[in-house]
């Protein structure tokens, strides 16, 4: 049995390598395969006979289980140990999107987006709980960053890969193909599954707070509302920067577009800096502080000063920048929080903040729109982030407050 990493001894960095390679390319693949269908639509519609409403649901469905899904599956995951559920995830997803190319109607697609979506579900709580035992303490702020990292990758690379695969096969190959990709990654995991090391557990089962009193103490409840309200505010740009730029200042729909993806890079490549950050300084919370103020002040520029339209992408890509960078030394302040061998449990709890922070918001802000207030929709998501901040200043004081109770490690 291979002993825990010690904060005394740091592993070898090629060590590391191996782990980040390992469990980036699985979250690369889930958040992949959580893209890879919305390519299809326009097929599905003419194969199967739905309206979009109806293709939407297989979307809507795999989020939403994932979702649902994490808490409980990072309460096996705490107890069981991650690996055995990272593999069977990875491969549920991979085999789910590749019998997709055998659907005889449209419910078979809508099965396996859901099946696809319980292998999801074990992708966050199964990754942290390795990282926080398999990385030392001095590189996690990278670890974090590239695992959040390969995850934008992966919803990047999503819908160009599947359409470049369609104008040279049908759809039923091309999904094959795709899921057939998990296979090698799942064999990866398990040929190299000795140098990924489960979360240290408590040396005693008493005395610390049980699983369910945990996610509703105070630290986690506001660690859950900081990533929920973030999640409100990505969503809100991510949905309808390009309607308001238009509508607003009459930007032409390529700047406008070029606006989203500078802020989409800047907070993909931000994750990199923050995690730079995080392993080299332990004011995690000031650095949240002053760049989620500064990604506040560039949305709310972008949605009430008027400026030339070559300027909006660059305002755009530093508000992006400044959000990616806050967001790994959010990461290790919550695994900072957590007592030992409740990872999976807390992670998987706190991140179904993200997703559903992206279904709460478009509705809501669609209706603003339609009504005639698209001068309102970046100053809320300026608004949402520093609600976000409010969370997470007392989460931070609440974590200091529990840090003396917590249960030491083995």
């Amino acid at each position: 049995m291979v002993a825990p990493a010690s904060p005394d001894a740091p592993p070898p960095a090629g060590q590391d390598a191996r782990i980040l390679a390992l469990i980036g390319t699985g979250h690369f693949l889930s958040h992949f395969y959580m893209l890879c269908l919305p390519p299809l639509f326009l097929v599905w519609r003419d194969e199967f006979g739905v309206t979009f409403a109806e293709l939407g649901l297989a979307v809507a469905l795999m989020a939403a289980v994932t979702a649902a899904l994490q808490t409980p599956v990072g309460f096996l995951v705490d107890k069981h140990g991650a690996r055995p559920f990272l593999v069977g995830g990875v491969l549920l997803m991979a085999l789910s999107i590749a019998a997709m190319a055998f659907a005889p109607g449209y419910w078979a697609i809508l099965l396996l987006a859901l099946l696809s979506g319980v292998g999801n579900s074990v992708i966050h709580p199964a990754d942290y709980a390795i990282l926080g035992g398999s990385i030392h303490p001095s590189r996690i702020g990278r670890a974090f960053a590239m695992h959040t990292f390969t995850g934008n990758l992966g919803f990047a690379a999503g819908p160009p890969v599947v359409a470049g695969l369609l104008l040279v096969m049908g759809w039923r190959p091309a999904l094959l193909l795709l899921g057939l990709i998990g296979i090698p990654v799942v064999l990866a995991i398990l040929w190299q599954s000795r140098i990924l090391r489960d979360q240290a557990k408590p040396k005693k089962a008493t005395g610390g707070p049980g699983g369910r009193e945990l996610l509703l103490s105070r630290p986690i409840l506001l660690f859950f509302g900081f990533f929920l309200l973030s999640a409100m505010a990505g969503s809100v740009i991510q949905a309808f920067s390009i309607t308001v730029l238009m509508e607003m200042w009459g930007t032409p729909v390529a700047i406008a577009s070029f606006a989203l993806t500078g802020y989409m890079v800047g907070a993909t490549s931000g994750t990199l800096v923050g995690g730079w950050f995080a392993d080299r300084s332990k004011k995690h919370f000031a650095f949240i502080l002053v760049l989620t103020l500064l990604a506040a002040l560039l949305l709310l520029a972008l949605g009430v000063l008027p400026m030339p339209h070559w300027m909006q992408p660059v305002v755009a890509g530093a508000a992006g920048l400044a959000m990616g960078s806050s967001r790994t030394p959010r990461d290790v302040m919550l695994k900072d929080a957590i007592p030992p061998g409740q990872m999976g449990k807390v992670f998987g709890f706190v991140s179904a903040g993200l997703p559903l922070g992206g279904a709460i918001t478009p509705v809501p802000v669609g209706l603003l729109i339609d009504y005639g207030f698209a001068a309102l929709v970046l100053p809320l998501a300026a608004l949402l982030l520093l609600a976000s901040l409010l969370c997470m200043g007392r989460a931070s004081n609440a974590a200091r407050r529990a840090r003396p109770f917590a249960v030491p490690a083995e």
